[in-house]
């Protein structure tokens, strides 16, 4: 199985380290404009090999698409990375040429690919992919659901103070700082609604640091974070490749589901071999449908500046 991951930076090179010792793809491409940058990259990781025992081939390209040709996988972390006070949804301009044009050019090489897409704002950069391709929407994956949904966990168990792989819980709807929705009325530890453990107050205080958990690490470390980004995407490109139907949350193409059309936005998926092959229809309550409309309306209107390039 062959996995290329567009831009070489924090995020792209720690998605290939880890797909690379967890052994998930027999061979990782890494491919950047900056020259030597992905090799370097590249071969930095592949020297761990002897230490960490994987088998997995790493190497990395400068703006060579013909390399990645016959990858089950594409993930695109190209374009600029958040600044501390900057916005997801300011990154529109810059990014969405840097992902259409990425698109186009892994497509020519690998047209039965699938597409994970992580550039911000990502409900938009994966319609984006969608829109200007025409590639089946099964195939495009915006994989910001992930990651929140591991924020999230964490943030629950930092509360109950009990280990974060004993909790089970999603966040839905855009991938923004105020258009995602933790699902705290649905969380659980070991089976136990979290709400048994945690007051409302608390519940409340982990939801916000949910929603504002990326633009944190942002301020911390002045630019964004991708140690969590770069596993969250491993973990979606193993459901891929190993058929494993994982449910995971994952902006995909809306017709109809959540009472929503014609846009990519965060919901609860199966996530196997062929991509996207089922959404999930998890009953929310009033006010979660109520924040979720509204969620919707955030990322339809970052749409908007799509038109003149998406003509």
């Amino acid at each position: 199985m062959k996995v290329t991951i567009v831009g070489a930076g924090n995020v792209g090179a720690t998605c290939a380290d880890v797909i690379s010792y967890r052994g998930i793809a027999s061979e990782v491409v890494l491919l950047d404009i900056k020259e030597g940058f992905a090799e370097g990259k590249a071969l930095d990781i592949m020297q761990c090999a002897t230490n960490t025992g994987f088998n997995t081939k790493v190497s990395g390209v400068t703006n060579d698409y013909s390399k990645t040709a016959g990858s089950d996988v594409v993930v695109i972390t190209s374009g600029i990375p958040r600044k501390p006070g900057m916005t997801r949804e300011e990154l529109i301009g810059i990014n969405a040429g840097i992902v259409k044009t990425v698109t186009e050019n892994v497509l020519k090489y690998s047209p039965d690919t699938i597409i994970v897409v992580v550039s911000n704002p990502m409900d938009t950069m994966t319609y984006l992919a969608l829109k200007s391709t025409g590639v089946p929407k099964n195939r495009i994956i915006g994989m910001g659901g992930a990651l929140d949904s591991s924020r999230f966990r964490t943030y629950l168990s930092l509360a109950l103070d009990k280990p974060a792989n004993d909790i089970s819980a999603m966040v839905i709807g855009g991938h923004g700082d105020t258009t995602m929705i933790p699902l705290t009325r649905l969380a659980s530890y070991n089976g136990i609604p979290v709400t048994e453990f945690l007051s409302e107050e608390v519940l409340q205080k982990v939801a916000a640091d949910t929603m504002v958990g990326g633009a944190t690490l942002t301020g911390l470390l002045g630019t964004s974070a991708w140690y969590a980004p770069g596993a969250s995407v491993a973990y979606l490109v193993d459901s891929i490749l190993n058929d494993q139907k994982k449910m995971i949350a994952c902006s995909v193409f809306v017709e109809g589901e959540y009472g929503q059309n014609d846009i990519c936005i965060g919901v609860p998926c199966i996530i196997g071999k062929n991509g996207v092959e089922e959404i999930l229809d998890i009953q929310l309550n009033d006010h979660e449908k109520a924040l979720f409309a509204k969620s919707a309306d955030a990322v339809r209107s970052m749409n908007d500046a799509l038109k003149s390039i998406l003509v």
